[in-house]
Formats: C-alpha cells, sequence, structure tokens
C-alpha cells in the first residue's frame, strides 16, 4: 500500500498502479495550487499554456459573430460575478497575431505584440469605453469573466479604425514592428488572445 499526500488530498493507492481509491480524478489534481506557489507563478503560467495551446483547439468549435462583423470563440468561461460591460475597469493579458500572415507553425497569424514582451508587468489594463481600446476589442470581450479566454477577430476594417484613433498597442521589439508596419499594407485582419485577470 502506497500513501500518498497530494495538495493536501491523502490518497491511498493499493493493488493495481496509478488508480487511486480516493473517488478522485487524478487529471483534476492539475487545477489545484501548486504547493510552494505563494506568488500564483506557477498557476499563471498554466493559464497562459492553455491560452497557447488550447485544448479545445483539437474541436471544431464555432466562432460567435456579432453584426458588427467581430468574432470570438470562448475557450474558458472564468467566474466570479463581475463581467467586462461599459465602463468596467480591467487588466489582461494578450497576444495579438496578424492573421494575414499565417504560417505552418503559427495557422491562426504571426504575433505582432504580446503583454508578455512588450510590458514590464505581463498586463494592460483601461477603462472599458475610455477610447484607450479598439471597440471592436471591446465588443468582443463583453460578458467576460475573471480568468476567462477568448480568441477575438476584428475585420480589417476595424484594425485600421483602431489604428487611426491609437488604439492598438505597440511593439516594443524589432520582429514586432516590422510586422505591424507591414500589417496596414494588405488584409489588416487581426486575432486578439485575452486573458481577464482583472475586473471590476
Amino acid at each position: 500500500v502506497l500513501a500518498q499526500t497530494v495538495a493536501g488530498v491523502s490518497l491511498v493507492v493499493a493493488g493495481m498502479p496509478g488508480i487511486a481509491h480516493a473517488g478522485i480524478d487524478p487529471s483534476l489534481l492539475k487545477a489545484l495550487p501548486v504547493e510552494g506557489d505563494a506568488s500564483g507563478a506557477e498557476q499563471r503560467l498554466r493559464q497562459v499554456q492553455a491560452l497557447q495551446n488550447p485544448v479545445s483547439d483539437l474541436e471544431d468549435l464555432p466562432y460567435q459573430t456579432l453584426p458588427s462583423g467581430v468574432s470570438y470563440r470562448e475557450y474558458r468561461g472564468g467566474k466570479g460575478d463581475a463581467v467586462v460591460t461599459k465602463g468596467s475597469k480591467v487588466a489582461v493579458e494578450m497576444t495579438i497575431r496578424c492573421k494575414s500572415f499565417a504560417t505552418a507553425n503559427d495557422p491562426g497569424g504571426v504575433k505582432y505584440y504580446s503583454t508578455k514582451d512588450d510590458t514590464d508587468f505581463n498586463e494592460l489594463a483601461w477603462t472599458v469605453g475610455d477610447g484607450t481600446a479598439s471597440p471592436a476589442l471591446e465588443e468582443g470581450m463583453m460578458g467576460m469573466h475573471k480568468n476567462a479566454l477568448r480568441r477575438i477577430e476584428i475585420p480589417s476594417t476595424a484594425a485600421f479604425s483602431a489604428r487611426n484613433a491609437q488604439q492598438l498597442p505597440l511593439a516594443t521589439t524589432k520582429d514586432g514592428k516590422r510586422r505591424y508596419d507591414n500589417l496596414f499594407k494588405t488584409d489588416a485582419t487581426l486575432l486578439f488572445e485575452v486573458l481577464v485577470t482583472r475586473v471590476k
């Protein structure tokens, strides 16, 4: 008999190896806090990995298309009472991809911007509707909860409008700047990968 404690839950394994006799699905343990991860960095890393390699990418989930032409695909609903609406104060982790520059390695388009590479704290924060961010992006974020994950596609016309209004985040890397400059010489459809970290 092998007794083991994982995240404060005692498991007793006997007989057949790899079977937990406590009625616990071992795959659910991945969602529990990591012991010694006081800052939450390990859990945040898992969230980012889930965004970059979503399990639901293996499924043919439809995008929800809004009347404006903005569309989104939800990977995780998030939780909490607060939802993104006009006037909400939000903070997000974000990657922006140029859809027209798709490659075999980046079928959704190569990225020109990410909060990880282009901000000091891996975060963008603003008040929805204050003119800081693209209205098309904000439309695609409506209804998101904390820890929700979405991919939001904004059409080329909305991307041009956002650029002209200085509502698109600017890259700080050489490659990101080059891709951003080239984007507006062609179809400028953008794909935003958004993880809401705070909303109130």
